[in-house]
């Protein structure tokens, strides 16, 4: 049993998609929970594959392909651990804010999100300050994700988190802000919670302040 799980591991650190599915399906044939699967190789694959990537063995073409795998594997999981009823850690709302239209780097972080036990809840790109609003209101997460690839759409991410203030609901979130031209210091200046360089970083925020 545990050689299946290491298996599994070892191949979704590889990012080997079709070999990843093969396994959990074999896990699940031999009895092994869905929850097990998740919980000792799918999210320590994710842990390794994100130090790697943090350490710079890894790059961005490893580190997308890791999470695809597992991505992959936790969808075909999800009715196996929504029958287990698995707690999940927490909530957190995505999204790339108004004006700019790259995902790459919050679907990264929603799917290291997922693999780390969250629930996510993906904005989309564009997404205006009074739709991170409405979606606080309805989905009560405790994290509030943002980010923004290009430097003119920065300030994008000042106007929300202006919007959450005057809107009454900024005490009732933790904003992370992320992003090739983001840094701490203009986190720091916005307002913002907590900023981190990359996927993993973010993750491990999340995990202490809910800790």
């Amino acid at each position: 049993m545990a050689d299946v799980l290491e298996t599994i591991k070892e191949q979704c650190i590889k990012g080997k998609r079709v070999e990843v599915l093969t396994e959990v399906k074999r896990a699940l044939a031999e009895g092994v929970d869905a929850k097990r699967v998740m919980l000792e190789a799918l999210i320590p694959a994710m842990s390794v594959v994100g130090e790697k990537y943090s350490s710079g063995e890894f790059f961005l073409p490893q580190m997308m392909l890791g999470a695809r795998a597992m991505s992959e594997a936790l969808q075909f999981l999800k009715p196996y651990l929504v029958q287990a009823s698995y707690e999940k850690k927490g909530k957190a709302l995505v999204g790339t804010v108004q004006g700019d239209f790259h995902d790459i780097g919050k679907n990264i972080v929603k799917m290291m999100l997922e693999g780390g036990g969250y629930e996510v809840v993906d904005l989309g790109v564009d997404v205006s300050p009074e739709s991170f609003v409405a979606a606080i209101e309805q989905e009560a997460p405790q994290f509030v994700l943002m980010s923004a690839l290009i430097t003119l759409t920065m300030d994008s991410m000042r106007r929300t988190i202006q919007t959450l203030e005057a809107s009454g609901v900024r005490q009732k979130v933790r904003v992370g802000v992320g992003g090739a031209p983001v840094t701490q210091k203009f986190a720091d200046e916005i307002g913002a919670d907590f900023y981190n360089a990359d996927a993993y970083g973010c993750v491990e925020k999340c995990n202490q302040l809910l800790g």
